[in-house]
């Protein structure tokens, strides 16, 4: 798995992207709740993703606890949801 540029999405360089196959993760290393605010956000930042690079399946690692409203949105908008500590990345 390789890091990538947020900027080649036209993403702030405060989020961090890693590359592995067909897919892109969004990586949100944080102790406090995500909620569906973080959500729309995700959804925003995946939408700027697959406009850039179409084929491209979207998934979000995360270390925090998610609301189940967000966890329920983001699958609808089929964005899927990991544990950060599954996937062996160090940040």
């Amino acid at each position: 798995m390789k890091r990538i540029d947020p900027k080649k999405y036209n993403l702030t360089p405060r989020t961090t992207l890693y590359k592995k196959m067909d897919d892109i993760f969004i990586i949100i290393d944080r102790k406090s709740r995500i909620i569906m605010k973080d959500g729309y956000r995700i959804s925003e930042q995946a939408k700027s993703i697959l406009s850039v690079d179409p084929g491209i399946r979207i998934k979000v690692a995360t270390s925090a606890p998610m609301c189940s409203k967000t966890k329920e949105y983001l699958r609808q908008v089929d964005i899927e949801t990991l544990e950060l500590n599954s996937l062996n990345i160090s940040i």
